[in-house]
């Protein structure tokens, strides 16, 4: 049987070591997780949220047979709120928006492979029938299976557009309708679109949910904002397996301090920019000096300014109206990368 280099330490060397901060933390255990998030399944005429069938046999293929663990996206935020390890390399799986392939193709498959997930319902899309989505009865069979159903609004609202109240009923409407049909309700939320703002985000807190989700890429780790975790969207485009793997190996880059607070953008723009490295389950990454941040509306690297682990971006162009992401990278160990994404909302 083999021994571990720690095993064979004494007691009293390995206490020195470990208080001593010889050991990361992240040579222990893990403190972070990938979370992917996709929407329809051998659906072609949706290119931009589907995934082909091909793809995802792929994907799970490579989620059983390569070094993973998938956990349910649930037991994934409990642990990290708790600060619990994770094993390394962990997974969770989600699914937005109630589309009736979740059902025909990736349910049977996930399920065969048993592997986890959650699925994110906005309540319209079953109370309308449509033979595009998904049914209460169909639901109801997953939820039964193990199938974790996560909270998405009643009307994929694009809540950073909405006042105050219409938010609010949006989220107790929803609420009532889950809990009348499947006598709970979600503890966890998926913005629709990905979008929020502090506002809305005090909304979901004084809700109860336990997390909320939004669609930048990006590793949720145990320091990272709980109520804004970041999820990895795949589709045709982003779908194949060798971005998979990149995906699936991608460690955390734990921030702290974001600025702009607000991910709603308001009259300074473009905004100033940064953000914080934390030293997190890894240790803080000596090589900062690494770092690429790209801006989506401006189609080119942006500029860096390192003070110390602060990280300042400076936006050459005003951040147009709708979505913008900010994605930076770095080399990590073992061929794999550290990510960190945000997304920006601006309205009219």
């Amino acid at each position: 049987m083999k021994t571990s280099k720690t095993s064979r330490l004494s007691p009293v060397l390995f206490i020195f070591l470990l208080c001593f901060g010889f050991f990361s933390q992240g040579a222990l255990a893990a403190s972070s997780a990938v979370i992917v998030m996709y929407h329809r399944f051998g659906e072609q005429d949706y290119p931009s949220t589907n995934l082909t069938l091909d793809q995802l046999d792929a994907h799970i293929a490579e989620l059983t047979s390569g070094p993973y663990t998938v956990l349910p996206v649930l037991e994934i935020i409990r642990k990290l709120k708790s600060g619990e390890p994770l094993p390394e390399r962990t997974v969770g799986i989600t699914i937005d928006d109630a589309y009736r392939s979740i059902y025909t193709h990736a349910w049977p498959r996930l399920k065969a492979a048993n592997l986890p997930f959650t699925v994110f319902v906005s309540t319209a899309q079953l109370d309308h029938g449509s033979s595009q989505n998904l049914s209460w009865d169909q639901v109801r069979e997953m939820r039964d299976s193990g199938v974790t159903v996560g909270h998405h609004s009643v009307s994929h609202l694009h809540m950073p557009k909405a006042a105050a109240d219409e938010i609010d009923k949006e989220i107790l409407v929803a609420t009532n309708r889950f809990r009348s049909e499947l006598g709970a309700v979600p503890h966890l939320f998926a913005y629709p679109y990905g979008e929020t703002s502090l506002a809305i985000k005090a909304a979901i807190k004084e809700a109860g949910f336990l997390a909320a989700f939004g669609q930048h890429s990006g590793v949720a780790d145990g320091q990272g904002d709980v109520l804004y975790l970041p999820r990895f969207g795949l589709n045709e485009r982003f779908g194949g397996i060798d971005r998979f793997r990149l995906i699936v190996n991608a460690l955390s880059l734990p921030v702290r301090e974001m600025t702009p607070a607000d991910p709603l953008i308001g009259s300074e723009n473009p905004p100033a920019i940064g953000f914080t490295v934390n030293g997190g389950g890894d240790g803080l990454p000596e090589n900062l000096d690494q770092m690429s941040c790209f801006l989506s509306h401006e189609g080119q690297r942006a500029e860096i300014t390192l003070l110390g682990p602060r990280v300042e971006i400076r936006a050459r162009q005003p951040l147009p109206v709708g979505r913008t992401r900010l994605n930076c990278t770095m080399p990590a160990r073992e061929g794999r990368w550290r990510w960190f994404g945000h997304q920006f909302i601006r309205v009219n």
